[in-house]
């Protein structure tokens, strides 16, 4: 079993940052690869970013690549995702999971709660 908290989100400006965090606890988070999905009202729950049980591969949708950074910290039991240059469609409520694999679209076993991030233009 996992637990999954997200936390970081918020109100931002077009062009703004927020940097979203993801407290993992019930297992060392180094045993499994973690990533971040978004869903937008509306829309279905889309992949955001991914990366590996020791941090060195990543992956990213398309659209948030160049603007997101997906990082560990294993000792620490959290994951983060750095969302720069935000844009109006980034608004979603933001969901950590884990652990993440991808078959023919990535999925999760264990999700948070979701964090909300609105984006005003």
């Amino acid at each position: 079993q996992v637990q999954l908290v997200e936390s970081g989100g918020g109100l931002v400006q077009a062009g703004g940052s927020l940097r979203l965090s993801c407290a993992a606890s019930g297992r060392a988070l180094n045993t499994y690869a973690m990533g971040w999905f978004r869903q937008a009202p509306g829309k279905e729950r889309e992949f955001v970013a991914a990366i590996s049980r020791g941090g060195i591969t990543t992956y990213y949708a398309d659209s948030v690549k160049g603007r997101f950074t997906i990082s560990r910290d294993n000792a620490k039991n959290t994951v983060y995702l750095q969302m720069n240059r935000l844009k109006p469609e980034d608004t979603a409520v933001y969901y950590c999971a884990a652990p993440v694999q991808r078959k023919s679209s990535w999925s999760g076993d264990y999700w948070g709660q979701g964090t909300q991030v609105t984006v005003s233009s």
